[in-house]
């Protein structure tokens, strides 16, 4: 991997994040506003595809670089840190709870998917939308 690509991953990263989060509101207004199932499943299914991109190309670039530091300092730090833990533990806890609401889904089993995306679904909105703030402070504000 060219090293003027590898810098170039957190911004694709940002971006990826930013269309995982647009991807997630139209699926969430397709259904909850138009109950039209055949959208919110096409949106879901590419906002997982996008969201897994995401995640091969944000594992290579660590992999790569390792950790980045953040250069902002006092209250700002404690800001940063607030919103980047959270976003850590839950991006690592939901994709198993992400995997079951499809799953559920691709079975038609209504009950299941409904219990697990009211949860779930807020959970990844999060993560998809902190990780674009982060990338923000990370890499523009505090660079």
């Amino acid at each position: 991997m060219s090293e003027e690509f590898l810098t170039q991953i957190p911004a694709l990263n940002a971006g990826l994040n930013a269309l995982a989060t647009l991807l997630l509101l139209v699926a969430g207004y397709a259904i909850k506003a138009k109950k039209n199932e055949g959208l919110h499943k096409t949106v879901m299914i590419t906002a997982f595809a996008v969201s897994a991109v995401f995640l091969g190309f944000y594992l290579t670039y660590h992999a790569q670089v390792g950790h980045v530091e953040f250069n902002g300092e006092g209250l700002i730090r404690l800001v940063y840190f607030a919103l980047l833990i959270p976003h850590v533990v839950l991006a690592i806890g939901v994709l198993p709870f992400i995997l079951l609401a499809i799953r559920a889904a691709l079975v038609d089993n209504r009950a299941k998917h409904k219990a697990l995306v009211a949860w779930v679904y807020p959970i990844w909105l999060y993560v998809a939308f902190s990780g674009v703030i982060i990338y923000f402070m990370v890499f523009h504000l505090y660079a």
